[in-house]
């Protein structure tokens, strides 16, 4: 934890709300005060949190969360001011002023946003703000939204390369099972490339992710190389726990050889404007040799895509690589199948000799080149 300078701290609804519509002041006024003693210790804090429409739920007197996208929109709308006013007034009792930020995916898939995003997440910490990040419930839909705030906090952890991603749930950490189906044991660690594919818990009434979508953000900032807890945000100091390094809950080893910032925005965050379909020597000189993708080992592509835009890189439809073309698809249509030597013929003019460099290049499944 001496390591650790900056810490993105995830609160679910299930904490905020206590497990009863609306929000809990106690538990945020117990939450800002941990964030105060964090920021005691010379930690800075970046707060992700969720709650904007469990607020909203009950302030329109609806008896349970909302089901339509319309609704759910509507209640966010109405919840999010009453979220970040129970921030706002926690923080201020402890000396802290806090920032209302709120996200969609488009907000970090565009590289100029994303850059902006994280300077002006910067400043705010210079300045000795807490941000408060949540999603943007009010207009985000299915094709941009994040589907809950676990993997967001884990990008924004990214974004703002922490030290530290703690996920505060209504359970004690990650189990072996679901312990609300019988005996389980907490699983304390878990080391690189080792994430469940399933962990059990689904979301509750209250809130969108569950445990599943916890482990894949710990995952996500392990490859990252940030460390992740997963611990209960119900238990009185176990954040404090946590941030101390103590054995609480379940920790996610971060990656001794993470992705770096760029290819991580690569693998995780980017829209890829089309797709481009390689053949199987292709894909294991990528994946296994770290080499770049040339123009014969192109197959097919589809959509429409210019220079400098990111494409997925796909093997019998399954996406196994993403990264930032040298060719536009118009030429690359004309150029697929031949040998490097063979493209200036074909084109009159050579953009490059890679149709993807290896330095643009980002693995989303496999071995990191």
């Amino acid at each position: 934890m001496r390591a650790v300078g900056r810490v993105v701290i995830k609160v679910g609804s299930a904490v905020l709300s206590g497990g009863k519509p609306g929000l809990d002041a106690a538990a945020i006024r117990r939450l800002a005060g941990a964030v105060a003693a964090a920021r005691e210790r010379g930690l800075e804090v970046v707060v992700v949190s969720s709650g904007a429409i469990a607020a909203g739920t009950k302030a329109l007197g609806l008896k349970t969360r909302p089901a339509t996208t319309q609704l759910k929109q509507a209640a966010a709308a109405v919840g999010q001011s009453r979220l970040m006013r129970a921030w706002e007034t926690a923080l201020s009792r402890k000396g802290l002023s806090a920032a209302q930020i709120l996200l969609t995916r488009e907000d970090l898939r565009d590289r100029e946003r994303y850059l902006n995003a994280r300077n002006t997440l910067f400043a705010l910490l210079r300045l000795g703000v807490v941000p408060v990040i949540n999603e943007n419930d009010t207009v985000a839909v299915d094709e941009i939204r994040f589907g809950d705030n676990d993997v967001l906090s884990a990008l924004v952890a990214g974004l703002v390369d922490a030290g530290l991603l703690v996920l505060l749930t209504d359970q004690d950490g990650l189990y072996d099972r679901d312990p609300r189906q019988g005996p389980a044991e907490l699983v304390r660690v878990v080391l690189p490339g080792h994430a469940p594919v399933s962990a059990g818990g689904k979301a509750g009434p209250l809130g969108s992710g569950g445990m599943d979508s916890k482990v894949r953000a710990g995952a996500l900032a392990a490859e990252m190389g940030i460390a992740a807890a997963i611990a209960s945000g119900l238990k009185p100091r176990a954040l404090e726990a946590v941030l101390s390094g103590e054995e609480e809950g379940t920790w996610f080893s971060p990656e001794t050889r993470p992705l770096e910032k760029r290819k991580a925005w690569l693998a995780f965050v980017s829209h890829p404007k089309g797709q481009v379909h390689v053949d199987q020597g292709a894909m294991e000189a990528l994946t296994r040799r770290g080499k770049s993708l040339l123009p014969s080992g192109v197959r097919s592509l589809s959509g429409t895509f210019e220079p400098g835009d990111a494409v997925s890189l796909v093997l019998e439809g399954r996406e196994f690589a993403r990264g930032l073309t040298n060719f536009a698809s118009r030429d690359l249509e004309r150029v697929k199948g031949l040998k490097t030597s063979e493209v200036e013929g074909a084109l009159g003019h050579k953009p490059a000799d890679e149709v993807v460099h290896r330095d643009n290049l980002a693995l989303t499944g496999g071995k990191r080149p």
